[in-house]
């Protein structure tokens, strides 16, 4: 009993370690401070623009059964606060799921917002929290492209929230890039579904599909 007591000390600081571990980018420790918040920026904008061309569909999906701008922001706040919980989350270990189950439900993510597009003609209040619990799923994917390169220790918080900044911006530049070269000028007029939005989200459905077959067979 006298050695029980160091030892269960000594299990659990082992476990409360292992709890906050991170990989760790120890480059970006001697370096200013600001070097490390655009080297994050960047990092997270290029996740999704141009390499992320998964996160880019499932966007473009978002745009697709709305065409009010302000709903649109809506359930891209939803898909923000959602992954960014997981996100911090992950990194720190507290959530840990194997890529081979996160990237399969992300591209089935992809393929169910595509489908709804078709078969839904107006969008849902539940939608939100549907989007919500999809960006919970990206969040962890997020967490595995950023722990391949690591975070530095006395910025952990700091370059977490400049990727997840960048991030956003990415996501940004698609729903406006959509919303002022198609919405805004033909998300009025009696053919765009037919024309536009059955073509696209069927595209995006298909694509969609393939990933989620493909990487549940990896």
């Amino acid at each position: 009993m006298k050695h029980s007591k160091p030892l269960l000390v000594a299990l659990l600081t082992l476990a409360a370690l292992q709890l906050s571990a991170h990989t760790i980018n120890y480059q970006l420790e001697r370096v200013p401070i600001q070097n490390v918040v655009w080297y994050y920026l960047i990092l997270g904008y290029k996740h999704i623009l141009p390499d992320g061309f998964d996160h880019i569909l499932f966007v473009a999906g978002l745009c697709l059964l709305s065409t009010n701008i302000r709903t649109l922001l809506w359930q891209a706040t939803a898909f923000t606060v959602a992954h960014t919980l997981t996100l911090i989350l992950s990194m720190k270990n507290i959530i840990v799921v194997p890529p081979a189950i996160v990237e399969p439900i992300i591209a089935l993510s992809i393929a169910f917002i595509a489908i709804e597009n078709i078969v839904m003609t107006e969008l849902k209040p539940w939608r939100v929290l549907v989007v919500f619990a999809f960006g919970l799923v990206h969040g962890m994917g997020f967490a595995s492209a950023l722990n391949e390169l690591g975070l530095p220790r006395n910025a952990f918080y700091t370059s977490l929230i400049s990727f997840n900044v960048g991030v956003e911006l990415g996501q940004a530049t698609i729903i406006l890039g959509i919303y002022f070269s198609l919405i805004y000028w033909f998300g009025h007029k009696p053919w765009y579904r037919k024309y536009i939005v059955y073509p696209l989200s069927g595209l995006i459905a298909l694509v969609a599909i393939y990933w989620t077959i493909s990487r549940m067979m990896q």
